[in-house]
């Protein structure tokens, strides 16, 4: 028996009232199963969309008001807001003819819980507990394998995977996510769909894509996308990082290299776009290699390409505009060579370079690229140096873009300078000037110097 909340205990009540079976099923069951707290709650029921409604619609006041919004009517799912908490309520049903790979042609209600449960794709998500009791329907045995840490399709995975081609991916995302390993039968009927994976939306795969970069471990859901088959499909720009081997104190091919940088970035908690530019920030290198008469690899400028696939990867997709281009700016930035003998004017123009904003996530990616090298975290000291240096020429406010500087383009127009690109080209020039000398950045020594410009001295 589960402990069940109150509000579901007071939801519940008000199906027994009308004479129907309310029952929580999917993820909330499962987790709470694995001991996780429960975020999302879905119930199913004997009754209709319209008998739901006609419980909850409009009825009590304030806290105790119910909203109802027939968020999926002819799949028999309404959405119902009580006491604040949206509750997706979906009839029993069944589920037939998916020629799409995604969406069911035909749903017909069912009479019990536990033909609503034989649609499910997994025996984990295929538990059910009756409300308010709390005794637990479980005819595919999804305890055991919870408790197994285990993932097995209910039934047929080969129809379970046929019939939906985002399962296939949600059974990686699920591994990733839980550290579950996944039952033989059901993880050798992957290739054999990927056909009907291929048919699922752009966004949709993202979204998956994404909670495995969001998991723990996320070289667990992609080791097992190359096992499958699934990594070629959906990322042949990663899979192809397979025995590219690389030179010098590395230790693992692209591939291996790649998904442990990524795992170092979720390990730390980084952010998503520092996850996203950990996994992809070497997938130019195949295409750039080189080897010399001994067989030495190098991969001059892979930065560039590796951006420049990052940013395709990305759009097929769907990434936002914002996501694309911070991994894009990263990977492009992730190669820099700092040495003690920069100078001062060096370190200003690694900043404007990389942008303040982008500092912290360039450190990050920098620190998961050097722990993947070898599989260890890097000295202490590592990147200190840079960062100190970084952090007093912040601190000192000495100009670091055009905005810094002590004239404006107004000031050049009063000095004669025509409005036009000649303006922009005389402003960057000191700019630079600035950066190798601060003391010069006053009106009057910046005025000096534009004029000079200006008339060719």
């Amino acid at each position: 028996m589960l402990v069940i909340p109150r509000i579901l205990k007071d939801i519940a009540l008000i199906f027994a009232a009308s004479g129907r079976q309310s029952f929580l099923v999917g993820g909330a069951v499962r987790d709470m199963l694995r001991g996780e707290k429960a975020h999302d709650f879905d119930l199913a029921t004997n009754a209709t969309p319209e008998e739901v409604t006609a419980m909850f619609r409009s009825q009590g006041r304030g806290a105790e008001r119910r909203t109802v919004i027939p968020t999926g009517i002819k799949h028999g799912t309404v959405t119902v807001y009580f006491r604040g908490i949206a509750f997706e309520i979906t009839t029993f049903r069944t589920e037939t003819g998916y020629c799409d790979g995604r969406h069911p042609e035909k749903v017909a209600y069912a009479a019990t819980i536990e033909e609503d449960l034989s649609r499910r794709d997994f025996t984990m998500n295929a538990v059910a507990v009756e409300l308010p009791k709390g005794r637990i329907v479980d005819p595919f045995n999804g305890r055991a394998d919870i408790q197994n840490r285990v993932i097995r399709c209910v039934g047929s995975p080969l129809e379970r995977f046929g019939e939906d081609g985002l399962r296939a991916l949600r059974c990686v995302r699920f591994a990733s996510q839980f550290g579950f390993s996944v039952d033989k039968e059901t993880l050798a009927a992957i290739p054999q769909t990927l056909s009907t994976t291929a048919k699922v939306a752009a966004e949709r795969k993202r979204d998956e894509l994404d909670k495995i970069t969001g998991s723990g471990k996320p070289s667990t859901g992609f080791l097992l996308m190359e096992q499958t088959g699934l990594l070629k499909e959906l990322l042949p720009e990663l899979a192809v990082c397979r025995n590219v081997e690389q030179k010098g104190r590395h230790c693992f091919d692209v591939l291996d290299h790649s998904l442990l940088a990524c795992d170092y970035a979720a390990k730390n908690g980084w952010p998503h776009e520092v996850r996203l530019a950990a996994l992809f920030h070497d997938i130019g290198k195949p295409v750039v290699c080189t080897a010399d008469e001994s067989g030495v690899r190098t991969f001059y400028r892979h930065e560039r390409e590796s951006a420049a696939l990052a940013k395709n990867v990305l759009s097929r997709f769907r990434y936002s505009n914002a996501v694309i281009g911070s991994v894009v700016h990263l990977i492009e930035e992730h190669m820099f060579h700092y040495v003690e003998n920069w100078s001062d004017a060096a370190v200003r123009r690694f900043i404007i370079r990389v942008g303040e904003a982008y500092l912290p996530h360039v450190y990050k990616l920098r620190h998961a690229d050097a722990f993947a090298t070898a599989g260890e975290p890097p000295r202490p000291d590592f990147l200190i140096p840079l960062m100190d240096r970084v952090n007093r020429v912040l601190e000192g406010k000495k100009a670091l873009s055009l905005k810094d500087l002590a004239i404006s383009g107004n000031d050049l127009i009063a000095l004669g300078v025509k409005p036009g690109p000649r303006l922009g080209v005389i402003l960057n020039e000191l700019l630079e000037a600035v950066l190798d000398d601060p003391e010069l950045n006053t009106k009057e020594n910046l005025l000096e110097i534009a004029g000079k410009m200006e008339n060719g001295a």
